[in-house]
């Protein structure tokens, strides 16, 4: 699952850039810049924490 929704985010932040720009996103979020910090996030971060340690 977390493969498909990074995949769905980065094409969200392509349309956003190409619709708002620069410009503040809805809610007062900083637009494009807080999509892009949202990339890396993970759904499960402890499952692949683990993994990493078996």
């Amino acid at each position: 699952h977390d493969e498909g929704f990074r995949l769905w985010r980065i094409r969200h932040v392509e349309m956003v850039e190409r619709q708002i720009g620069d410009k503040p996103g809805t809610g007062g979020s900083t637009g494009v810049r807080y999509l892009q910090s949202t990339l890396g996030k993970r759904f499960f971060p402890e499952l692949w924490e683990v993994r990493s340690q078996l």
